[in-house]
């Protein structure tokens, strides 16, 4: 469906100008993918409402001039929800959307990554993308629908673009691969997987897998792109439509005379240093900081004024920087593409140096572990906690809460630099996630390990693959936890130098090798198959031969990883740390749960403060009792069984005496379930008053004479055999 009218508009100005909408229609795997092009935001660059089943998410991009002074692309992308999309009202005081929760950031970023590439890398204008939730069906996530969405905006904005660029989901139901499969789907099947990709192949891949093999996930990855493609198609024949033509643009000149000066003053010394493989880091980015100030700035100092080198040099305080940084990312790749050699002396498929350490802390910290791969070391620690410890998920997702919580901290002594600590940004976020979602899949099932699990990744030193060096890390501390994981997980990160047809893939990428490499590609996974993936480029494709290339290169150095961790322990420990809470589980008929809550919670309050153990009872009637001692949670499961047992009429119990009447005397036959033995029922003779029979904290053998319709418990000592009793003593 296609309709082009134009609609003549006037700004706040009064000038005149045409407004063009067109609605479109696409049919990709069974599902309508809809489009809306220029009814909405008319004055952003670009805007188009994308919507598939009744989830619909508007997306603008906008461009302003470039700012002067800075050497990057300042590219802001933002991902929005509206709680009214699914017909809700935010909760706290001011009823209203604040701090955007992680599922939001994660979002922001899965736009971000695939797009940032294919802007050219002289661009320096202001770029802004929102995506903004409108409505959820709670049926098609609106993620990959962003994700797309935000190349439409900026094809239409005519902003200098290497696209267009598409993503999807793919999933894995049974021994099928779908496209864009709902949340339902995503829970049950084996994959979840997104892939974003352009005309020139693969730029983006994120996954969770419960442990696939590699040739599934190639398959998957496969399967995905064809869809990527028809996507970006459409989109071609939606600019067709338009009349619009991607823009690119031309680079700025860089002054020749400039670049060859560096060069000519600089070249065989980069080349010493990055050849001198027992440099660290820090050493070598001092030896490269050294050469950049005494061979290029302080020369450049010494020509005269109206030197046209140096004039080129001081109208733009980054261009050294920029130039000195090609001189050496081109020396470095060159070196790897021509000799095979990395910076640090390795082969291409060689990783660095592992070791590790378990039970670093005292055992307060549940569970920790030192993880080492080179210069990057990472201490992660696992806590656990209670039922009631689980993370409330406060947005569109319906998850409605986390059990297992991966937080990851990057502070700034871990690269040698000093800046103000602040809240975690999305970097650390986005880290802290895919850890997690390499870990989910060996974790055990709630019914067999109730505890709600934290582990905090602090990197500590930072030399590239800090995201792996965390999943190595928290395998290790969820271990020394005790956390019955049902394998352990492994991690390393792959890069790439691409220059025409020439192609190399690296092993365990160090800092350098990230930062003026081509790609970033973490794999984790067990000895049996992939958990996580995260694929993200600096060029504006890739081939899925390369792709199938690194993931299977990466698995040999998962293997070699995690046989240094089962070298420190090879199985969990048998024991949770004595600080650890301790916690028991029951089950009880959900039509009880009201009983043993009470009236505002009176009853479960009471058992709390009478055992000292906390309770927690979910819908089906799980309950689950903590203490940090094993006696009080026992204490508080036994109060609980008697309160929900059923006791049925001739049943004889050694009690206690709660409380004494007029006519007669309160018995707790178990903890939580009184009875009474009226006056006539305390004796085989007339008894004048209750306290001549018993008293208070007596223990009697009584039996169960009637239940009558209230639930009101008719106790008697009469008609007990001796048997009976003595049962009924050791019973208790």
């Amino acid at each position: 469906m296609l309709r082009l009218p134009q609609r003549e508009k006037q700004d706040e100005e009064g000038k005149r100008y045409l407004m063009v909408e067109l609605d479109k229609s696409i049919s990709f795997d069974g599902r309508d993918i809809k489009l809306k092009v220029g009814l909405f935001a008319p004055q952003s660059g670009g805007s188009v409402l994308i919507e598939s089943g009744d989830t619909a998410v508007l997306v603008t991009a906008t461009r302003a001039a470039g700012r002067e002074g800075i050497d990057f692309l300042p590219l802001l992308v933002d991902y929005e929800e509206r709680l009214y999309a699914a017909g809700r009202i935010p909760g706290g005081f001011l009823r209203r959307e604040g701090r955007p929760p992680e599922k939001v950031t994660l979002t922001s970023r899965l736009i971000d990554r695939p797009l940032r590439p294919l802007f050219p890398n002289w661009l320096r204008d202001d770029i802004q993308i929102v995506a903004t939730t409108l409505s959820m069906d709670e049926q098609v996530p609106p993620d990959v629908l962003a994700v797309t969405g935000a190349s439409i905006a900026v094809v239409q904005a005519q902003i200098p673009f290497y696209g267009p660029m598409a993503a999807v989901r793919v999933g894995l139901v049974g021994d099928d691969f779908i496209i864009n499969p709902t949340y339902r789907e995503i829970e049950s099947g084996d994959l979840d997987l997104v892939i974003a990709g352009s005309p020139e192949g693969v730029i983006m891949v994120e996954a969770g897998a419960n442990q696939l093999p590699e040739q599934d996930i190639i398959e998957a990855i496969d399967f995905g792109y064809e869809a990527v493609q028809d996507l970006i198609q459409a989109q071609q024949e939606l600019m067709k439509d338009l009349g619009m033509e991607l823009t690119v643009g031309d680079p700025p000149e860089v002054n020749s005379e400039l670049l060859e000066f560096v060069s000519d003053r600089t070249t065989e010394q980069i080349k010493k240093v990055l050849s001198q493989f027992d440099f660290d880091k820090s050493a070598r980015d001092a030896a490269l900081d050294e050469i950049k100030k005494n061979s290029v700035i302080a020369p450049l100092e010494e020509l005269p004024e109206e030197d046209p080198i140096r004039t080129a040099a001081t109208e733009n305080s980054q261009v050294i920087d920029s130039v000195f940084k090609k001189l050496t990312k081109k020396l470095m790749r060159s070196q790897i593409l021509e000799d095979g050699v990395r910076v640090d002396g390795r082969k291409l498929d060689e990783v660095r140096p592992v070791s590790c350490l378990v039970s670093v802390l005292p055992q307060r910290v549940h569970g920790s572990a030192l993880f080492n791969r080179g210069l990057t070391q990472v201490l992660s620690t696992t806590t656990l906690g209670t039922p009631g410890d689980a993370q409330t998920l406060d947005d569109l997702n319906p998850e409605g809460e986390k059990r297992y919580l991966h937080h990851y901290n990057f502070p700034p002594f871990s690269v040698g630099e000093t800046k103000p600590l602040r809240s975690p940004g999305r970097r650390e976020i986005g880290h802290g996630a895919l850890a997690e979602r390499a870990i989910v899949p060996v974790l055990p099932p709630q019914e067999d390990f109730p505890y709600v699990i934290r582990v905090v990744s602090e990197v500590l030193s930072s030399n590239g693959s800090t995201s792996m060096g965390s999943v190595c890390g928290s395998t290790l501390a969820l271990m020394d936890a005790g956390v019955p994981i049902t394998k352990p997980v492994s991690g390393a990160a792959m890069g790439l130098i691409k220059e025409g047809d020439e192609v190399r893939i690296l092993t365990d990428i160090q800092g350098i090798e990230d930062f003026l490499g081509d790609m970033d590609f973490k794999v984790a996974g067990t000895d049996t198959g992939i958990t996580a993936l995260q694929m993200d480029m600096k060029i504006s494709g890739l081939s899925l031969d390369i792709v199938s290339e690194a993931i299977s290169q990466a698995k040999p150095a998962r293997l070699h990883i995690l046989e240094k961790m089962l070298a420190v322990i090879d199985k969990p420990h048998t024991d949770l740390s004595p600080f650890a809470p301790c916690l028991l589980t029951m089950k009880i008929d959900p039509e009880m749960i009201g009983l043993v809550i009470g009236p505002g919670g009176k009853t479960i309050k009471g058992i709390t403060e009478q055992t000292g153990a906390k309770v927690d009872i979910e819908d089906d009637g799980t309950v689950t009792v903590s203490a940090v001692e094993q006696e009080r949670a026992q204490k508080a499961i036994k109060y609980i069984q008697g309160m929900t047992r059923k006791l049925d009429e001739g049943e004889v119990y050694a009690g206690r005496v709660t409380r004494i009447i007029p006519i007669g005397a309160f018995v707790e036959l178990v903890p939580g379930k009184e009875g009474m033995i009226h006056i006539s029922q305390l004796a085989d003779y007339r008894v004048g008053k209750v306290e001549d029979e018993v008293a208070v904290g007596d223990e009697v053998i009584v039996k169960v004479r009637e239940i009558d319709n209230k639930g009101r418990i008719n106790l008697t000592r009469l008609g007990i055999h001796p048997d009976e009793a003595a049962a009924a003593r050791a019973a208790n």
